[in-house]
Formats: structure tokens, sequence, C-alpha cells
């Protein structure tokens, strides 16, 4: 495909997102130029795929496209660069179109789910965030959350499961589906289970926990 020369080469504002998150794309997100996807509409349509699902493709390519943004501490950083391509699925099972490709050779890819869900398509579909705002929430948190701690735990496999949630609240702007933030009184812990979930392998559990927060480690902004 060729790529979208209009977009601008510096990340933009993104309404929506949380300060925290705007601050973290403005500072460190690099706006390339993104896939030009409707150029192949008419092509798309006459294979079958419903105008539908190629207006949502495009609707996440003028938000998303060509943006490059840190590695994640998980997933093996995530996308290289959001975009989107070419949707996939029949009417039964629903339509998702990928969000951009892998960093490096994985087991699974980065999709955009039938429900808007940002996620990985492993052995079964795993939704990681209610949308791409909450996966781009989550990079920023982390971010955030390495920059403060005083200390970070890894854990791994079953261990995660001895987590004790009792104290913590859900942190909302990430929107967690199978992946989850939780803030307690002076900690962050992010929960990965995505990979447990795609690839039915529950010694990929893995969960970070960030101590030794003040009230701006906790939040920023």
């Amino acid at each position: 495909m060729t790529a979208d020369n209009s977009i601008s080469p510096s990340p933009v504002g993104l309404a929506g997102l949380s300060h925290r998150a705007h601050r973290f794309v403005d500072a460190h997100g690099v706006r390339l130029p993104g896939l030009d996807i409707r150029r192949h509409r008419d092509v798309w349509i006459g294979h079958g795929i419903p105008a539908a699902e190629i207006d949502r493709a495009v609707a996440f390519q003028d938000r998303w496209g060509g943006l490059a943004l840190p590695p994640a501490p998980f997933y093996e950083g995530g996308p290289r660069i959001l975009d989107a391509d070419c949707p996939e699925g029949s009417a039964t099972e629903g339509w998702s179109f990928a969000a951009g490709d892998c960093r490096v050779s994985m087991a699974y890819g980065f999709m955009t789910g039938p429900d808007g869900a940002f996620g990985i398509h492993a052995h079964h579909w795993a939704p990681l965030h209610a949308s791409t705002d909450g996966w781009v929430e989550s990079l920023a948190l982390a971010a955030h959350a390495r920059r403060w701690a005083k200390t970070v735990i890894r854990i791994t496999g079953m261990a995660v499961e001895a987590l004790d949630f009792g104290g913590y609240e859900p942190v909302p702007e990430v929107q967690g589906v199978t992946d989850t933030w939780w803030r307690g009184k002076d900690s962050l812990i992010a929960l990965y289970r995505g990979e447990a979930v795609g690839l039915e392998a529950p010694q990929c559990l893995e969960a970070h926990v960030y101590g030794g927060l003040d009230e701006w480690g906790l939040h920023g902004g």
C-alpha cells in the first residue's frame, strides 16, 4: 500500500485521552505517513467486505495511522507503528482488522476486534483493552509508573494468581478487558493476561508491581 503523505509528521492532540496520555504521545510519539487505505475501498467492497467495516478501518487510520510509540513493557513491545489494513472476517464471526505490524516475530498479531477492542489474535482472540485509546493510555501509565516508582517487581506464571487486590481499584482510563491496571494506596499493578488467554498458556501470565508511589506517581495528571 502507498503512504498517505497528508498526515503531519508530528503527533497531534487526541481528544478523549487523559492529560497523562496526551503528554506521553506529544513527548514520545512520532507521526509517520500512514497507509492510504481509502484507495482500496472499491476493491475491498468488490471482495465482499462491508462498507461499514471499511469505514471503521478508515476511522482508525485517521486517528492512529502512522503513530509510532515507545515499546510496551509486554507483548514484545506491541505494534511498531499503529496502522489499519484490510478488514477480515464474516457476518457470523464479526470483522476485525490489523492494528499494526509486530516489532519482532510473534505467534500472534495485533488487531482491532468487531466491537472496537484492541487485542491480540493468537489461538484465540484476546481483547486487551476496550479501544485503542485504552492501549495508548496503558503505555502512558507504564512509562509514568516506571519513572516514579521506587521499586518495580515482576511476577510471572501462576504466582500472579496469588496477588491480593484488596484495597486496589481498577484504573478506568486504560479500559481494561483481558489486561487491567490497579491503583492502591502507594502502588500500581499492571496485569497482563492476554498471552495466557490468547495462547492458552497460563505460564505467560505476568504482573508488574510499581511501589513507593506518591500522589503524583499514582495519578500523574
